[in-house]
């Protein structure tokens, strides 16, 4: 019989040396099933030595399966690897987990240079083989299984061929559970082995909500309780932030001390850590929101708060916000324990309306690259394209290469113009359309087209790279050059098809977010192609690439200073330049018609301030927003203080104009710290541990923080913030050093703050005008100011 099924998450099993693929699913009547498939045997690739004869290798390797009784059967085949034809022997083998012992062990054998795609894991080689998606709707021929399996599903098959893809579907309505904890101590970071959960809070995709709560000092009941609810709504997708990270290991550690069997998956065993740093949770889908954070370059500080704002899900202001080390204290006095426990809903709340505002986009990347959706996000952005590439090597007949070990060469990135300092109006910043991968396509740039210095091909059927002097051929098309064409023709397709949608749809929202993960997936190719982790990495790929765009960028500037635009930074493959709209149409089209690339303002700043350095500068959106890169405001070494105070004086130079209000509100400011009125809070300093106390031999104030507080009992280890603050008194800083919950504000250098945090803080904007130290300390107005718009 036929069922179609929505793969929601994929694993194998080996019994008695025995391979099988489970396929986790919902189907067309929303039911949850299991899809076991015996069908397929695992495989690696065996490189032949250039000129070892096939029939004697052959031999060999017949001999050799004597001691290796799970080979099934050997064949010979021609591959390309790196675009050259080789000769391979295809080694079929029954036991999944013995490919790498076996590969190891035949890669001795006289005859054989090395060995292939023996570290793809059986599921994805399954995955790929069948051009299986996951996050995507298949159709597939199964039987009832007729044998004991212990497994939460509504139905449990056999597969009796491979799955079909279907495409063009909407997702199911998938079962969700977010939750948010938060532990307790008296001391320091919390700790599993010693720390209670004192709050765990639920919310379900059918509205449901729930709070467990500590009601003896001890968590055994709420753990209970959260395994419970699991087992009861039996949920697709369990959603967090950071619980790859920490929260899913402080579970399992909970557990451990307390004797509770974690098992929260649909076979009956617990979470464990897989590829990438996930936690798996098997025939379920565990997703950290966190995990995408990094797509928004414009939330500069991570934290559940600031995304839920920049998304539009929980306006920052109207949010509670406590922080941990106030935890003891809400917790404590049971007149604030209300706004503890809600503080810890909105987390939830904020966790489950961010994956609705990006569950399109998630699902559209899981469908792309081929990773189901808990991996998808917890795999860097290399992986991510590498796996896309590996899909489409299989497709051309490409073998994988090994993953090798090798050490970073640095080479000439792409080209970053020293800014003209000082204030500007009307900014436009000019992007290029997909600078780096057209240029690949343009130029045929590949690890299989690259031409190595002692090969002589005529000129006329190679590119040379401008600068570094690397040559790849014209024709045939290479690797990169088909793939990346495909994402393009993808992408234009998509664009396309959504001028003919209502935005009001399904369909064009699912379109959309898929558009979205085309372009990001193409935009990596370059950062890729120079990782030194990947596997089709070559350093001159990488090298010519930047060399062909540091031309593009000089050439554009020069036509934009033809046109009469002033140029008043670049950046990688953005120039920012005065908004004259005519003229950068004129630009656009020269641009265009000269390198055949698109080029057009991405975003215009009212107003924009840029220092003497390199990607240091802040610039005022139309919409009052200040977009602020590379200074202290959005650093994570400095005092709150100076945060806030390097931001309003932006926010003064940028909206109002003027540097001398900027610069007397510093003076206020200072005045009024003299005079001691100030919050502790404001003045802590964090830092992370990186290694163990003990193990630093540098003396810094963080590190003697930590040991204060080791002889206060509190417990730190790696990856623990320790908040300090500086003292009056003498001797180096680090011995003026003071964990701030053993200070007081009366304790405080106000001067050192002043001097070292503060008035630098300011500088970095205000010195672009000429102020110095002096001007800000005084209490009088400096002669100089003038009112400043260049």
């Amino acid at each position: 019989m036929e069922e179609q099924f929505w793969l929601l998450d994929v694993n194998y099993e080996v019994k008695d040396h025995k391979s099988e693929v489970w396929m986790w699913g919902i189907n067309r009547e929303n039911r949850r099933i299991l899809i076991i498939d015996r069908n397929f045997t695992a495989y690696f690739y065996l490189i032949l030595d250039d000129g070892a004869e096939i029939e004697d290798v052959f031999g060999r390797l017949e001999k050799a399966k004597e001691r290796l009784p799970y080979i099934v059967r050997l064949e010979a085949t021609e591959r390309r690897l790196f675009g050259k034809p080789v000769k391979a022997i295809k080694v079929y083998c029954q036991d999944p987990d013995l490919i790498s012992k076996y590969a190891k062990d035949l890669s001795k054998i006289e005859g054989i240079k090395k060995s292939l795609e023996d570290d793809i894991r059986y599921s994805m080689r399954y995955l790929i083989d069948n051009d299986v998606i996951p996050s995507e709707w298949h159709r597939i021929e199964v039987e009832e299984f007729d044998g004991e399996v212990d497994v939460k599903a509504d139905k449990v098959y056999l597969a009796i061929s491979p799955p079909v893809r279907l495409e063009g579907r909407a997702p199911p309505n998938l079962k969700i559970l977010a939750f948010s904890m938060l532990c307790y101590s008296s001391r320091g970071s919390p700790k599993p082995e010693r720390d209670p959960i004192i709050i765990l809070s639920l919310a379900t995709s059918d509205g449901e909500k729930r709070n467990l709560i500590s009601e003896d000092g001890t968590d055994r009941k709420i753990i209970r309780s959260f395994i419970e609810f699991i087992e009861s709504f039996d949920p697709d997708v369990i959603l967090g932030y950071g619980t790859n990270r920490a929260d899913w290991q402080y579970l399992m550690e909970r557990c451990r001390r307390l004797g509770i069997d974690f098992k929260v998956d649909r076979v009956g065993s617990t979470p464990h850590t897989s590829v990438y740093g996930h936690v798996s949770i098997t025939g379920r889908i565990n997703l950290d929101i966190l995990d995408f954070a990094d797509e928004f370059p414009e939330v500069k500080v991570k934290t559940l708060e600031n995304m839920a704002d920049y998304l539009g899900v929980m306006d920052l202001e109207k949010r509670v916000i406590i922080e941990e080390i106030d935890v003891p204290e809400y917790w404590n006095d049971t007149s604030k324990r209300s706004t503890l426990i809600r503080f810890v809903e909105e987390n939830v709340e904020c966790i489950i309306g961010i994956y609705n505002v990006l569950k399109d986009f998630i699902i559209q990347m899981s469908q792309l690259v081929g990773l189901p959706l808990d991996q998808i996000g917890r795999a860097a952005v290399g992986f991510r394209v590498e796996w896309y590439l590996i899909r489409n090597a299989y497709k051309l007949g490409e073998l994988i290469p090994e993953r090798i070990e090798r050490p970073y060469i640095p080479y000439a990135g792409g080209m970053v113009l020293k800014p003209k300092p000082g204030i500007h109006e009307n900014i436009a910043v000019l992007d290029f359309k997909s600078m780096y991968p057209n240029i690949m396509i343009e130029k045929n740039i590949s690890p299989d087209t690259y031409i190595p210095p002692t090969e002589h091909i005529p000129e006329s059927e190679v590119n040379v790279a401008p600068e570094v002097g690397h040559r790849f051929r014209k024709d045939p098309p290479g690797f990169y050059k088909r793939v990346l064409s495909n994402l393009i023709v993808i992408r234009d397709e998509i664009k396309d098809r959504l001028k003919s949608l209502s935005p009001e749809t399904v369909e064009y929202h699912v379109l959309d977010a898929r558009q979205k993960a085309v372009k990001i997936l193409t935009n990596a190719s370059y950062g890729y192609a120079g990782w030194i982790g990947a596997r089709w990495y070559i350093k001159p790929v990488a090298e010519a690439t930047t060399a062909w765009c540091r031309e593009i960028i000089k050439e554009t500037i020069s036509i934009a200073k033809n046109v009469g635009l002033d140029v008043i930074y670049s950046d990688t493959d953005s120039i920012f330049i005065e908004y004259d709209e005519e003229k950068i149409r004129r630009l656009s089209e020269i641009v265009k018609e000269r390198f055949n690339l698109e080029i057009k303002p991405d975003i215009v700043y009212t107003r924009i301030l840029f220092t003497e350095a390199k990607k240091r500068y802040c610039g005022l959106l139309p919409d009052g927003r200040l977009d602020i890169v590379g200074l202290e405001v959005v650093r994570g070494d400095w005092a709150r203080i100076a945060k806030e105070i390097q931001e309003k004086v932006l926010e003064i130079v940028l909206k109002e104009g003027s540097y001398i209000k900027a610069a007397e509100f510093v003076q206020e400011f200072i005045t009024e710290l003299r005079r001691r009125k100030v919050q502790l809070r404001d003045f802590v300093i964090w830092k992370t541990l990186t290694k163990p106390v003990e193990e630093y031999s540098v003396k810094t104030p963080h590190v003697e923080a930590a040991k204060m507080l080791r002889r206060e009992g509190w417990d730190l280890t790696v990856g623990d913030k320790v908040g300090y603050v500086i003292v009056s008194g003498s001797g180096r800083l680090y011995e003026r050093v003071k964990p701030y919950i053993l200070a007081s504000p009366e304790e405080l250098d106000i001067e050192y703050y002043i001097r070292n945090q503060i008035v630098p803080a300011a500088l970095r904007i205000l010195s672009v005008f000429g102020l110095k130290e002096e001007d800000l300390l005084s209490p009088k107005k400096p002669k100089s100011l003038l009112d400043f718009i260049g």
